[in-house]
């Protein structure tokens, strides 16, 4: 195998997660809330929260996230796979 297939499998691997940790989200999205500064409050169980944790681990170290806590390194990687979906205003993650 090249390089390029390498490279474009783990690409389509990578979009595949950020779209399950999305679909996740969006599963348990109407069970959070709404901050005060207007940041959406997700409350996912067990064991999906497992699965959410430890993706949001593993995409903090490939992207090289870092933050003041453990909290502000997977809010941040976060993020980025949500970027990385095509999280936008479109997103169905922001239909109730």
């Amino acid at each position: 195998m090249s390089a390029s297939e390498r490279f474009e499998r783990a690409a389509v691997l990578g979009v595949a997660v950020a779209e399950e940790t999305r679909r996740l989200l969006r599963r348990h999205l109407g069970e959070g809330g709404q901050g005060d500064d207007g940041t959406v409050l997700v409350d996912v169980p067990y064991p999906d929260a497992a699965v959410v944790t430890a993706v949001l681990d593993v995409a903090a170290e490939c992207f090289c996230e870092r933050g003041g806590s453990v909290e502000e390194t997977r809010q941040a990687a976060l993020e980025a796979l949500l970027q990385l979906a095509g999280f936008d205003e479109e997103s169905q993650l922001n239909r109730g």
